[in-house]
């Protein structure tokens, strides 16, 4: 099998998918008649599915550098799991999380972790009283108008772009629109279309705080999801013809790349100090924002993240009972019984369960790549890296 028909495959194999389970291709972005030959199909066996991307994985490296093949290997891994897992055999979810993002075994952290954050956490709030009445009353105080908001995300990706823009090349054409919804899983979304177009819908029925306001509007585009998927298309596939890149699975490692990447998009494009220049912009608009407090309170909250995968290991490898995961959530991240509850659907969702860890262990790995960068190499270089190449995480380990 040449290379084409090989990659040509592994879009049809990625498209079967969604017909499977609706939302599993995130993107497609490539030949339009792919999507009319897999839509025009009996419905796809998932065992069938599994086999054929062991099949494909076998056929490695058809022809191609070592870094397509590689990269090609660890997401037909991905797909193979994915395959097994719906056609009903049972997959142990460490076993998932590991196939599924080209990761080591996963396991809890250590609770002293989290003992310690909050001891740092109660010495930025200030204040007496539980510290989970004063963290509910600092996110209280933060939350943004909800007529506000619209105006707020506009402020902020108009900064943010001018930034990115300097740095990272975008085409001329390249544009985001943003929707609020309501009654979704998560916080905010980014809806690539293609031709440097994305939608990024932002979720209302999770009020959204003047603190987090700068990192989901990096996160989902500059320079985050959005200006990741234009300067690939422009780069991997209009120039190189790396046609792979026109699709975006969903629990696939390229997924904990572009996490990971997202979830470092503020600070790789603006760094320390983000809280005064963030509190610059709200004054404009004629918010207050205490930037430097946010801030503090932001990096020392930072040593939670693990909570949230925590909480799937419990939901999914020990079979915890819900209302008890929910308790932990509650516990270590300081949250309300709603936020708990809303962290719970996320990670109870069929398609969404393992999908924590790329957040968690996407951002674990990929700062901790861009922090061991080599003398002379600026943040800014490495992350290019990261939006323009076609990188894995084993690529990141071994490097």
């Amino acid at each position: 099998m040449g290379p084409d028909a090989l990659i040509r495959e592994y879009l049809l194999l990625g498209l079967r998918f969604d017909r499977i389970e609706t939302g599993y291709v995130d993107a497609f972005t490539g030949d339009p008649a792919l999507k009319r030959l897999v839509e025009n199909e009996p419905m796809p066996d998932p065992a069938a599915l599994a086999r054929q991307a062991e099949k494909l994985g076998a056929a490695l490296p058809g022809g191609l550098d070592a870094t397509r093949a590689d990269y090609l290997r660890v997401h037909l891994r991905a797909l193979a799991c994915a395959g097994r897992k719906f056609a009903g055999e049972q997959v142990g979810f460490v076993e998932e999380v590991s196939d599924y993002f080209d990761l080591p075994v996963i396991a809890r952290a250590d609770p002293d972790r989290y003992r310690l954050a909050h001891s740092r956490l109660d010495e930025t709030l200030g204040g007496t009283g539980p510290l989970a009445d004063r963290m509910a009353a600092h996110r209280k105080a933060e939350e943004i108008p909800p007529e506000r908001l619209e105006a707020c995300i506009h402020a902020f990706s108009s900064a943010l772009r001018d930034r990115v823009r300097e740095h990272f090349p975008l085409p001329d054409t390249e544009t985001v629109t943003y929707e609020v919804v309501t009654d979704k899983p998560w916080s905010g979304f980014n809806y690539y279309r293609g031709d440097y177009r994305s939608t990024v819908a932002v979720n209302a029925d999770l009020k959204q705080l003047m603190s987090n306001l700068p990192r989901l509007v990096a996160h989902e585009s500059y320079p985050g999801h959005h200006t990741e998927h234009c300067r690939k298309e422009a780069g991997l596939v209009t120039q190189l013809g790396q046609a792979e890149q026109t699709i975006f699975l969903v629990n696939t490692p390229q997924c904990l790349m572009a996490e990971g990447l997202a979830d470092l998009a503020l600070y790789a494009a603006v760094g320390s100090g983000w809280g005064a220049w963030a509190a610059e912009i709200y004054a404009d608009l004629g918010l207050r924002f205490d930037g430097e407090r946010a801030e503090a309170v932001s990096e020392a909250a930072a040593a939670l993240a693990d909570v949230r995968q925590d909480a799937a290991l419990m939901l999914h490898d020990e079979h915890r009972d819900a209302d008890e995961v929910a308790d932990y959530l509650r516990r270590w991240l300081l949250v309300t019984d709603d936020r708990a509850r809303q962290t719970l659907r996320f990670l109870s969702s069929p398609l969404w369960r393992a999908y924590t860890s790329t957040y968690v262990e996407g951002y674990r790995l990929l700062r901790a790549w861009l922090d061991a960068r080599p003398a002379g190499v600026s943040l800014t270089e490495r992350f290019g890296r990261l939006l323009d190449e076609p990188l894995t995480p084993s690529m990141l380990r071994a490097d």
